[in-house]
Protein backbone atom coordinates (compact mmCIF):
# COMPACT_ATOMS: atom_id res chain seq x y z
CA UNK A 1 0.00 0.00 0.00
CA UNK A 2 0.94 3.65 -0.48
CA UNK A 3 1.61 4.19 2.92
CA UNK A 4 4.15 7.72 4.15
CA UNK A 5 6.55 5.30 4.17
CA UNK A 6 6.58 3.53 1.39
CA UNK A 7 5.97 7.59 -0.57
CA UNK A 8 9.14 8.46 1.30
CA UNK A 9 11.04 5.92 -0.76
CA UNK A 10 9.74 7.09 -4.24
CA UNK A 11 10.41 10.48 -3.59
CA UNK A 12 13.72 9.46 -2.38
CA UNK A 13 14.24 6.94 -5.56
CA UNK A 14 13.49 9.90 -7.60
CA UNK A 15 15.15 12.90 -6.08
CA UNK A 16 18.91 11.30 -5.71
CA UNK A 17 18.95 8.02 -7.90
CA UNK A 18 16.94 9.36 -10.84
CA UNK A 19 13.97 7.19 -10.94
CA UNK A 20 11.95 8.37 -14.15
CA UNK A 21 8.62 5.63 -13.70
CA UNK A 22 6.73 4.45 -10.67
CA UNK A 23 4.52 0.94 -10.57
CA UNK A 24 2.33 0.35 -8.17
CA UNK A 25 2.03 -3.59 -7.98
CA UNK A 26 -0.39 -5.28 -5.81
CA UNK A 27 -1.31 -9.07 -6.37
CA UNK A 28 -3.89 -11.49 -6.73
CA UNK A 29 -4.61 -14.10 -3.60
CA UNK A 30 -3.65 -11.26 -1.28
CA UNK A 31 -3.88 -12.09 2.22
CA UNK A 32 -4.77 -8.56 3.27
CA UNK A 33 -7.94 -9.29 1.73
CA UNK A 34 -8.92 -11.71 4.04
CA UNK A 35 -9.37 -9.81 7.04
CA UNK A 36 -10.59 -6.23 8.39
CA UNK A 37 -8.22 -3.47 10.62
CA UNK A 38 -10.97 -4.26 13.12
CA UNK A 39 -11.01 -8.43 12.82
CA UNK A 40 -6.96 -8.06 13.24
CA UNK A 41 -7.46 -5.46 16.27
CA UNK A 42 -10.11 -7.60 18.27
CA UNK A 43 -7.94 -10.65 17.47
CA UNK A 44 -4.48 -9.21 18.87
CA UNK A 45 -6.95 -7.30 22.01
CA UNK A 46 -7.63 -10.89 22.91
CA UNK A 47 -4.72 -13.08 22.33
CA UNK A 48 -1.21 -12.64 20.83
CA UNK A 49 -0.31 -16.26 19.32
CA UNK A 50 -1.44 -17.44 15.54
CA UNK A 51 -5.00 -17.15 14.97
CA UNK A 52 -6.75 -19.55 13.01
CA UNK A 53 -9.11 -19.67 9.59
CA UNK A 54 -11.92 -21.57 8.46
CA UNK A 55 -12.19 -20.03 5.16
CA UNK A 56 -14.55 -17.37 6.43
CA UNK A 57 -13.84 -16.36 10.23
CA UNK A 58 -10.44 -15.55 11.61
CA UNK A 59 -10.54 -16.85 15.55
CA UNK A 60 -7.98 -17.39 18.85
CA UNK A 61 -7.17 -21.01 19.91
CA UNK A 62 -6.27 -19.25 22.76
CA UNK A 63 -7.57 -16.58 24.57
CA UNK A 64 -6.18 -13.87 26.88
CA UNK A 65 -2.60 -11.98 26.69
CA UNK A 66 -3.82 -10.12 23.55
CA UNK A 67 -2.59 -6.13 23.46
CA UNK A 68 -4.97 -3.25 22.79
CA UNK A 69 -2.03 -1.58 21.00
CA UNK A 70 -3.25 -3.49 17.51
CA UNK A 71 -6.87 -0.86 17.50
CA UNK A 72 -3.87 2.37 17.20
CA UNK A 73 -2.05 0.14 13.69
CA UNK A 74 -3.45 1.35 10.22
CA UNK A 75 -3.37 -1.96 8.80
CA UNK A 76 -3.81 -1.05 5.37
CA UNK A 77 -6.04 -3.69 4.25
CA UNK A 78 -9.10 -4.10 1.64
CA UNK A 79 -11.68 -5.60 0.24
CA UNK A 80 -11.08 -4.99 -3.74
CA UNK A 81 -7.65 -4.95 -5.13
CA UNK A 82 -7.89 -2.63 -8.21
CA UNK A 83 -9.42 -0.67 -6.05
CA UNK A 84 -6.35 -0.33 -3.98
CA UNK A 85 -4.32 -0.14 -6.92
CA UNK A 86 -6.68 3.06 -7.95
CA UNK A 87 -6.64 4.23 -4.42
CA UNK A 88 -2.71 4.08 -4.45
CA UNK A 89 -1.58 5.39 -7.40
CA UNK A 90 -3.87 8.30 -7.01
CA UNK A 91 -2.55 8.59 -3.12
CA UNK A 92 1.08 8.71 -4.93
CA UNK A 93 -0.03 11.43 -7.27
CA UNK A 94 -1.30 13.66 -4.83
CA UNK A 95 1.45 14.04 -2.67
CA UNK A 96 2.88 17.03 -2.46
CA UNK A 97 6.65 15.88 -2.55
CA UNK A 98 5.82 13.71 -5.75
CA UNK A 99 6.42 15.87 -9.35
CA UNK A 100 3.78 16.08 -11.57
CA UNK A 101 6.14 14.58 -14.66
CA UNK A 102 6.02 11.24 -13.21
CA UNK A 103 4.12 8.47 -14.85
CA UNK A 104 2.63 6.73 -12.07
CA UNK A 105 1.08 2.86 -12.99
CA UNK A 106 -1.11 0.45 -11.70
CA UNK A 107 -0.83 -3.11 -12.17
CA UNK A 108 -2.12 -6.65 -10.55
CA UNK A 109 -0.14 -9.33 -10.56
CA UNK A 110 -1.45 -12.84 -11.12
CA UNK A 111 0.06 -15.03 -9.26
CA UNK A 112 -1.51 -18.00 -10.81
CA UNK A 113 -1.12 -17.28 -14.45
CA UNK A 114 2.02 -14.72 -14.22
CA UNK A 115 0.59 -12.18 -15.91
CA UNK A 116 0.98 -8.58 -14.99
CA UNK A 117 -2.40 -6.84 -16.16
CA UNK A 118 -2.59 -2.91 -16.08
CA UNK A 119 -5.55 -0.97 -13.88
CA UNK A 120 -6.61 0.62 -16.66
CA UNK A 121 -8.67 3.15 -13.74
CA UNK A 122 -5.43 3.94 -11.75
Amino acid sequence: RASDDAIRSLVISHKLLGTQEWFVIHHSDCGMQLFTGEVIADLLEDNLETASFDGHHWSNPKHGGGSVAGHFVHWHTFQDNAKSVTEDVARIRSHPLVPKHIPIYGFIYDVKTGRLDEVAEA
